[in-house]
């Protein structure tokens, strides 16, 4: 083959750094924003807060000079059209005595409209720590403290092992052991391996004491907090707890339920997990009255001893967005309207440095005026990207807040299907930049503090031609089962079939899987609880 040269004509995409930096941007989370904002804050400069929002015209960004983009990242260096775009868009049109300025009021958050996000005790079995306020010199604790403040359970052994009288050898065992242990409080490996692992596989004289040292700690270390701790399996866990239940002279479990428990424990736990009620009684030579009972007692043991010590990620959630209740549309019998503001808490306020700026503006072409004026030039599209990813954040929720009021005046029940393909046709966007504004940013209603992702899910059909929500059709079954009788619970072919009385089109299969996600067990254990 011989070289030559050919032309051809081809498009392709470029994004510049600063369309680049405006993506980036929109997909942060709010702390996520708040770490980059300080980060450029230390490498800029220019760049600096202030207590007042920036002159819009200082960048460029005047209402009436400048002009709106159809699409906020389908230009390559667009200009940011500001407030102006974020204060046309509402979740509902103002009246006419209602001022420009009434309707861009920002709430007052500490009212009756606060949510409360306490963790949830039920799940944790209680072990959730309770929050308290300083009453008397009102300042709140710092969150990020709290979500800091954490003991591990390695930590919380070697604090009581150090109120054991033990000799030095004993010490040592007892603290290799709690070592040894995984998060949620087991000892997974056998003490004859934890001695081979230490003395090495030919020295057997050796094995045989660190053994007999080890088999002496964990009987120490198993009847430390919490109780269960140092379990090789969990029938050894669940033991361990009713022995202490049953040598507790305080508690008023049954004595002889606890009996019968024990010895539900020694039996393979696969007839437990199936609450095989028949085939247990027959084994622990039992009545079914009282098997039932310890089934009951063992339900209510902790199977994971280390589980409120586990150093899980600590996530504090902070609505970028707030939801308040305002007027109905036509009085009293009117729908209901609300008001959608950004949470000014969450919103930095960024400028310019004046100085700098003009001490640049002073000494043009001196040495490094040209990567001043860059650093400079970042500093102004830092803050338009900010300014627009608020505004972009704004729109898609008023949107939202449009197309799904029912649910924040019926709940679950009323939501809409809702697909990402809606909210972008609605304002002009990419599904892509719908995705990223839903991601990590959340909204505070006046009905609790949800994802913007939760206000979206597939529909389903009904006999009427419409569709009805996912989120819907999850709400409809998590009331049938709540209102089912509990000695006959309803199989998930009868809650197709009451879902499609009420009009509804759910295959079984599909039922089984929101039951699933919504954590319903089956009918044959719904009926066993």
């Amino acid at each position: 083959m011989k070289p030559g040269l050919s032309l051809r004509v081809s498009q392709h995409l470029a994004l510049t750094p600063q369309l680049q930096q405006s993506i980036r941007l929109l997909q942060l989370s709010t702390l996520e924003l708040s770490q980059e904002v300080e980060q450029m804050l230390d490498d800029n400069p220019f760049l600096e807060r202030t207590a007042d929002e920036a002159p819009r015209e200082e960048f460029g960004l005047d209402a009436e000079n400048t002009p709106a983009q159809p699409d906020d990242y389908s230009a390559d260096d667009a200009i940011y059209s500001g407030a102006a775009s974020a204060s046309s868009t509402s979740a509902e049109a103002p009246s006419e005595s209602e001022s420009p300025a009434a309707s861009a009021e920002e709430p007052d958050w500490s009212g009756d409209g606060t949510v409360d996000m306490a963790p949830n005790d039920a799940e944790w079995g209680g072990d959730a720590p309770p929050r308290t306020r300083n009453d008397a010199e009102g300042d709140e604790a710092d969150a990020t403290e709290l979500a800091r403040s954490h003991e591990s359970l390695t930590a919380f052994l070697h604090r009581q092992a150090l109120s054991l009288r033990l000799s030095e050898v004993d010490t040592a065992a007892l603290r290799f052991l709690i070592e040894s242990l995984n998060d949620d409080g087991y000892l997974e490996d056998p003490l004859e391996e934890l001695a081979t692992s230490l003395a090495g596989p030919d020295d057997l004289e050796q094995i045989e004491e660190l053994v007999h040292r080890f088999t002496v700690a964990l009987r120490l270390l198993q009847s430390l907090e919490p109780v269960g701790v140092g379990a090789r399996n969990l029938a050894e866990c669940l033991t361990l707890q009713l022995t202490a239940l049953a040598a507790d002279e305080d508690s008023d479990a049954d004595p002889a339920t606890v009996q019968t428990a024990l010895r539900i424990c020694q039996q393979p736990l696969e007839m437990l997990a199936r609450r095989d009620i028949r085939r247990l009684t027959q084994l622990c030579g039992d009545t079914e009255e009282r098997t039932r009972a310890a089934m009951a007692l063992i339900a209510r043991l902790e199977p994971r001893p280390g589980r409120r010590f586990a150093d899980v990620e600590r996530n504090i959630i902070v609505p970028d967005v707030i939801v308040r209740k305002a007027g109905r549309a036509n009085g009293s019998s009117g729908q209901q309207n609300f008001i959608v503001t950004l949470n000014p808490d969450v919103m930095p306020r960024l400028r310019v440095h004046d100085i700098y700026a003009g001490a640049l503006r002073g000494h043009k072409g001196g040495e490094g005026h040209q990567g001043l004026q860059q650093r400079l030039q970042e500093a102004r599209w830092f803050i338009k990207n900010i300014q627009q990813r608020f505004d972009t954040i704004l729109r898609v929720s008023r949107a939202i807040v449009e197309r799904q009021k029912n649910f924040f005046t019926h709940g679950e029940l009323a939501m809409r299907p809702l697909v990402l393909r809606d909210i972008a046709d609605e304002l002009g966007l990419h599904e892509s930049t719908i995705s990223r504004v839903t991601t990590a940013k959340y909204m505070a209603t006046p009905v609790g503090t949800y994802e913007l992702k939760y206000f979206f899910g597939s529909g389903l059909g009904t006999e009427t031609g419409g569709n009805a929500s996912s989120t819907a059709v999850r709400a409809l079954i998590k009331q049938f089962v709540a209102a089912e009788n509990t000695a006959k619970p309803l199989s998930d072919s009868q809650i197709a079939e009451m879902l499609k009385e009420q009009g509804i089109e759910c295959a079984r299969r599909t039922v089984a899987k929101y039951r699933e996600a919504l954590k319903i067990a089956p009918a044959n254990l719904r009926k066993a609880l």
